[in-house]
């Protein structure tokens, strides 16, 4: 007899099953697709809206905060809602290889995606700045990888060039296919809550993602699927913020390589999407990403990478600031297993070690 028999409790229905299509099928009448696009489709997007009860309690005021955690994509992080439109579009196209630099997100995604397609992927890194658990991925999943002795922009530089004389199609966000996948976690947002947030908080290394988001936002909202239009909140690490100081950095740093980019290549689009959207740029620190990429790990349950918790850092460093019952969404951009190295030096957890393997010593440990 089952255990749920046993204890006389009733089934009355039975779970209820939908299968999720993949983004573009969601939402194919929002995106540049027809009949003809073949989708190539790993099932991304649909990644659920978190609340963040202790965030809640930090500000307190009312205020309503979730975690939009696109570190739940088929390949860590949201950089798969852009590609499969990529990839999609350059196999309608006949494209048979793709090019992008990378800072290890977009080589994973692309890497994957263009397998996926029956395409040879190329992605270029800076050599010794691509965590580990983002250069595995790419490996896996076949691409030929080029480590070069440069930086982000420099390779971006670089594989802009090559695709403008080669037969090579590039899938950085300069692809404008790529912001149109992006767009749809905007969608996901709206249609979770019933409207749009007030505040959307986002990491930014080359700007992409928020002026994708934006740009599903205002859709939306001309739509009347949404009644008002979010303040965007866009942050860098402090090492890393062009554009919150307004200039190119030249040697980027920070212990957030997702976003560790001096020359952000959307940047005139991002600061639309700040005008437009009344928001705010602003810096944190690496010892306030840190703070924040535990405090999710501790009291959330949410393992996410230092970028990412950018936007829960930003948040908290602008708490006075937030208007009274607001309902926030900070988007979480990547999975933590993303960068296993800086987990296991930035934790408060107890590890015990080369204990004996006996319940007398354990209990010791426990308190017993």
């Amino acid at each position: 007899m089952s255990l749920i028999k046993k204890l006389g409790i009733s089934i009355k229905r039975k779970p209820i099953k939908r299968e999720w299509l993949g983004l573009i099928e969601e939402y194919r009448n929002w995106l540049p697709v027809s009949e003809q696009t073949p989708i190539i489709t790993l099932q991304e997007g649909g990644t659920p809206l978190i609340p963040l009860e202790s965030i809640n309690q930090l500000i307190g005021k009312g205020v309503k905060v979730y975690a939009k955690y696109d570190g739940l994509n088929p390949t860590g992080s949201f950089k798969d809602r852009g590609m499969t439109m990529a990839i999609s579009k350059a196999k309608e196209a006949g494209c048979e290889a793709v090019i992008c630099a990378s800072t290890g997100n977009t080589s994973a995604s692309a890497a994957a995606y263009a397998r996926r397609a029956g395409m040879r992927a190329f992605v270029l890194i800076p050599d010794g700045y691509v965590a580990q658990g983002k250069l595995a991925q790419a490996l896996v999943y076949g691409a030929e990888v080029i480590a070069i002795n440069g930086n982000f922009d420099l390779a971006l530089d670089i594989v802009r060039e090559l695709s403008e004389k080669y037969p090579i199609t590039l899938v950085n966000s300069v692809n404008p296919f790529r912001l149109q996948g992006q767009k749809t976690a905007a969608f996901e947002i709206i249609d979770f809550l019933n409207d749009a947030p007030d505040w959307l908080c986002i990491p930014m290394g080359n700007a992409g993602n928020i002026t994708a988001y934006w740009m599903g936002f205002e859709e939306y909202f001309k739509e009347n699927k949404s009644t008002k239009l979010p303040k965007m909140m866009g942050f860098q690490a402090s090492g890393s913020a062009p554009l919150v100081l307004g200039k190119i950095i030249k040697e980027p740093e920070t212990i957030a390589t997702a976003i560790r980019i001096g020359n952000p290549v959307n940047k005139e689009k991002a600061m639309e999407v700040k005008k437009k959207s009344n928001g705010e740029f602003i810096s944190v620190t690496d010892k306030e990403i840190i703070e924040a990429y535990k405090l999710l790990g501790k009291e959330e349950g949410i393992f996410c990478e230092p970028a990412s918790a950018s936007s829960v850092a930003g948040l908290l460093k602008c708490k006075e600031n937030i208007p009274e019952k607001s309902t926030i969404v900070c988007v979480l951009t990547g999975n933590g297993l993303k960068d296993p190295d800086c987990a296991i030096e930035n934790n408060d957890a107890s590890f015990h070690s080369k204990v004996d393997a006996n319940t007398t010593e354990i209990c010791k440990i426990i308190g017993f």
